[in-house]
């Protein structure tokens, strides 16, 4: 592949809109989202996490976005969540071209040494891979699940605007994920609450030299996203919503004695491109 996904997040953030990332781990989940990306004028962004190109393959995902793009669309492959420089080394080999090293477990300061690597292993690649950095811990948990119960949120684990900028400085990323409220997963109990007013700090600090990101894009209210948009987030992160939809229609297909694969699958994909058409729609849409 060879797209500058640094210039795609530099046009979304002179638009003043988001790109949503999508998450897959089939070939049928990245059917969905390449179809319902040519709907429109934007880049397709996809994102798998360690487990899920793990259970795919690394390198055929790269493949696949590359088929996608020889049909005329402009495909960003995301590495979401890659905890190890072993893995970001995996990735860049792949041809992925876009990184997210999340290093937001660890201590602040191996999280910058360790991130900072990261930036500097794809910049030998290519000066036009766009890296990620993680700061705050984001509530729920690595795997998006649906919860029943109220996810609580510590203040304490929220991204600092101040530590945002050092840790911007330090590490060189190009885009910042924010925990403001947000969280992996859906809540059931009580939908979340984001802090529009500290995110508009730490914009206002970083001063547009880094791409700020939402993670957990799932069940947050619409005018919260709208809110999160207007404050300088331009790269939404979605999962649980496409796994919910996409399992709950292939649940219902299966239901009935139909044993061909590309007929039961085809609801499981519609269902989940439906949704996808949706959050591009809103969060360009403000």
């Amino acid at each position: 592949m060879d797209l500058n996904t640094k210039q795609h997040f530099q046009k979304a953030e002179a638009g003043g809109y988001a790109l949503g990332q999508f998450n897959v781990s089939t070939a049928d989940q990245m059917k969905a989202v390449m179809e319902a990306g040519r709907k429109f004028d934007l880049p397709v962004m996809v994102g798998t996490s360690e487990g899920e190109w793990k259970f795919l393959g690394a390198r055929q995902a790269v493949k696949l976005c590359e088929a996608y793009e020889e049909d005329g669309l402009q495909v960003i492959l995301n590495a979401d969540h890659t905890k190890s420089l072993e893995n970001v080394k995996k990735a860049l080999e792949a041809g992925y071209n876009s990184i997210h090293f999340d290093g937001s477990e660890l201590p602040y300061e191996e999280n910058i040494a360790l991130t900072k690597q990261a930036v500097e292993m794809a910049r030998a690649v290519s000066p036009d891979i766009s890296v990620e950095g993680e700061l705050g811990h984001i509530g729920g948990t690595g795997s998006s699940k649906v919860f029943t119960e109220e996810v609580k949120i510590d203040e304490r684990h929220l991204t600092d605007p101040q530590q945002a900028l050092d840790f911007m400085e330090r590490t060189c990323v190009d885009r910042l994920g924010v925990a403001i409220g947000n969280l992996h997963g859906i809540s059931l109990a009580a939908q979340p609450k984001l802090d529009i007013e500290r995110l508009g700090v730490i914009r206002k600090i970083l001063a547009g030299k880094c791409i700020l990101v939402l993670h957990g894009g799932s069940g947050i209210p619409d005018e919260q996203i709208q809110a999160a948009i207007q404050n300088g987030i331009r790269k939404i992160n979605v999962n649980t919503e496409l796994r919910i939809a996409f399992t709950g229609a292939l649940k219902t297909a299966l239901a009935g004695d139909e044993t061909t694969p590309y007929k039961y699958f085809a609801p499981a994909i519609e269902a989940m491109q439906k949704v996808v058409e949706e959050k591009i729609s809103k969060f360009k849409a403000i």
